[in-house]
């Protein structure tokens, strides 16, 4: 029966259809094939990557870039400061979020309109670099791990997001039931609220998780001690000077270069160390981030 259905589908229906999924593998290969090359660049001779004989497949086949990696302590002492920094400031991110977002949802809480304008107007104005600088100083926070942790621990956006995700899909009715048995705002958030908030609680942590995870520019303005820079910082070196060690390796030996057979292979190799964490957790929350990001959209 779907075969004689098939077979009776208009031309037009058929050629739209091939059109659409042309389009989609086009867009498709768009995005993954600069992924693609970097893994392709990592294990490949730098001079063929540079001089563009390096297109589908790899070309001087080599793992060097991978071993002096793995071999660096650098880039290990910066792959745990960043773990550190992303997975305790996303706690704390959503530690203060979520409890702030379900407040300001709650209609009874008469100030809520004004804190959110106040909370909104800070997207739009600021002090600048200087003065959070001093203040960040004043508070004793540069050059410490804390500074990655609670000076940005609420980004209004995602506040925005979740605020509208309780105040839509969280039924009021549930509220006005649990009052009744004596659940307090407490209670009903913790037992209620947040069982029932997987989807926004994961999106909002995915755009947390990422933001620390990518943030390099806290570190560039406020750190200074090489023990508690971020694998970014390592990985902005490498790319702007080429290098891993601070004495050199290689070809380079004092002088602090590498060979430049391998110098690409660093950079690249660097890129897929720096990204592969974030490539493996995306597809465990991906269920709850497919309807997360339809939060605060126009409905029908």
């Amino acid at each position: 029966m779907d075969a004689i259905r098939a077979k009776r589908r208009p031309t037009n229906d058929i050629l739209f259809d091939a059109v659409i999924v042309i389009l989609c593998l086009f867009a498709f290969l768009i995005v993954a094939y600069p992924l693609y090359f970097v893994i392709i660049a990592s294990v490949s001779d730098s001079t063929l990557v540079a001089t563009g004989k390096v297109t589908l497949f790899p070309k001087g086949f080599s793992m060097f870039g991978y071993k002096e990696i793995l071999n660096d302590s650098r880039i290990w002492t910066g792959y745990g400061n960043t773990i550190l920094y992303t997975f305790l400031g996303t706690f704390v991110n959503l530690l203060f979020t979520l409890p702030a977002a379900y407040a300001l949802s709650r209609p009874e809480f008469r100030a809520r309109r004004f804190i959110m304008f106040a909370f909104v107007i800070t997207m739009f104005f600021n002090g600048g670099l200087i003065p959070t600088y001093l203040l960040i100083k004043g508070l004793g926070m540069t050059n410490t791990m804390w500074v990655f942790i609670f000076p940005f621990c609420v980004n209004v956006f995602n506040l925005i997001i979740t605020r509208t995700f309780f105040d839509n899909s969280i039924p009021k009715e549930l509220y006005e039931a649990a009052s009744m048995d004596g659940c307090s705002h407490f209670r009903f958030f913790w037992s209620v609220v947040l069982p029932l908030s997987k989807a926004v609680i994961s999106v909002v942590g995915l755009y947390y998780l990422v933001a620390h995870w990518n943030d390099f520019f806290t570190a560039l303005v406020y750190v200074r001690d090489n023990k508690l820079q971020p694998l970014q910082i390592v990985l902005r070196d490498i790319l702007l000077s080429n290098q891993v060690f601070s004495s050199g390796a290689g070809s380079g030996g004092a002088s602090g270069g590498y060979a430049q057979r391998y110098a690409d292979q660093i950079k690249y190799g660097v890129i897929i160390v720096s990204t592969l964490p974030i490539l493996i957790v995306y597809p465990f929350i991906q269920k709850y981030f497919e309807k997360g990001v339809l939060i605060g959209s126009v409905k029908g």
